[in-house]
């Protein structure tokens, strides 16, 4: 399993106090996650997004938190404000410093045509989060 997927399956298990999902393979654990266009179109964006799916989007920038503080050593944590209806922000700082800022909207429908795709995008975001931490380190550890 590619090692971003390794640590959003770390996650979701973390997040699991109850044990339900002990039994469930990490594939049927990551699998919510692909989105293709046609599950998408079949997603409603009228009313509050679902539950299950908000969980999703939270465990994937947790994710990406413990992703950077892996490979920078410096501890990331995520920041959300979303509105009811599916639009907002997410912010990830390391300590003083945001390493990364994304507005979101459509939460609704919030997926990934694939997981290499998935793997692709955060590799992408960590890349961008670790090299403003090799900048700014003295914000970074603040």
């Amino acid at each position: 399993m590619p090692p971003f997927l390794t640590i959003l399956v770390q996650i979701i298990r973390a997040h699991d106090s109850f044990g339900a999902w002990e039994g469930k393979s990490d594939d049927a654990l990551i699998e919510p996650f692909v989105v293709d266009k046609a599950r998408r179109k079949t997603i409603p964006v009228i009313g509050d997004p679902d539950p299950k799916t908000l969980a999703r989007f939270k465990q994937f920038h947790s994710a990406l938190a413990l992703a950077i503080e892996k490979r920078t050593g410096i501890m990331a944590s995520p920041i959300f404000e979303l509105s009811h209806e599916g639009f907002g922000r997410v912010v990830l700082t390391a300590s003083r410093l945001v390493v990364i800022s994304r507005h979101v909207r459509d939460i609704h429908r919030f997926g990934f045509l694939s997981l290499e795709a998935l793997e692709e995008e955060a590799g992408k975001l960590i890349d961008q989060a670790a090299e403003l931490i090799g900048r700014f380190p003295e914000v970074a550890t603040l």
